[in-house]
């Protein structure tokens, strides 16, 4: 079955009459974030596509993606990636910065760099990476790390779009970092995916009730100290 995908992978590009452009939108309900309730922002969720049955096509090559550190932010605040990929993590601040993970996904720890550097990491396995600063206790960010090449993150509006997609019978799975895991399981549907571009799905509710923020520790697993308000902006600990 795995040459069967690799076939039907490689002849999206020579063929496009044998694959579909799935499209959707996302709807976030019951949500206590204030860009969600005032602003309808909906972005940030991941949604993608496995083989229901048989494994999806390896990457034909390695894949090169960027989260910035801007502003005391990671931006983008949710990245979608294919298992094998790297991922550089630019420090664009006029201060220090320290990206790691110590749970869930891939346990990693950039150190210590300064502005105007950067430094990456090799994601080698499926999973969602929760990713923070050592510094600033606010940066967050979530990496979805997946075995599958057809996936897509939902812009501002909800929308998304997954790209060549060939026909064929696929499961849909959700991550949205403010549902519940059993929220999150309640919306794995199988998807049908026939000939005719785009493919549109029904719109996809989200629920956020059951949400409850928790605070995370530093990478030694102990609460951060308190800010220094360093006006000169280049101290480690800024």
């Amino acid at each position: 079955m795995i040459w069967l995908w690799r076939i039907f992978f490689s002849v999206c590009g020579l063929a496009p009459l044998w694959c579909a452009t799935v499209t959707g939108t996302v709807v976030l309900t019951d949500s206590r974030d204030p860009g969600v309730r005032h602003n309808k922002d909906f972005r940030g969720v991941v949604i993608w596509l496995e083989p229901a049955s048989g494994r999806p096509p390896l990457a034909a090559a390695p894949h090169r993606y960027r989260m910035e550190q801007k502003d005391k932010h990671f931006i983008p605040h949710v990245l979608a990636i294919p298992v094998g990929a790297t991922v550089d993590f630019p420090n664009l601040d006029p201060i220090f910065h320290n990206v790691f993970s110590n749970y869930n996904g891939q346990i990693f720890d950039l150190s210590l760099y300064r502005p105007g550097t950067s430094k990456r990491q090799v994601f080698d396995r499926p999973g969602i990476v929760r990713v923070f600063c050592n510094i600033h206790p606010t940066m967050s960010a979530v990496i979805a790390v997946l075995d599958t090449p057809w996936f897509a993150v939902s812009d501002p509006t909800g929308a998304f779009q997954i790209h060549d997609v060939p026909f064929g019978n696929y499961v849909r799975h959700i991550f949205h970092e403010r549902a519940t895991e059993d929220t999150l399981n309640a919306l794995v549907q199988p998807v049908t995916v026939d000939r005719g571009a785009p493919h549109a799905l029904q719109a996809i509710r989200i629920s956020e009730t059951g949400y409850i923020p928790a605070p995370h520790k530093n990478k030694w697993n102990k609460d951060y100290p308190p800010p220094n308000d360093d006006p000169a902006g280049y101290g480690p600990n800024q």
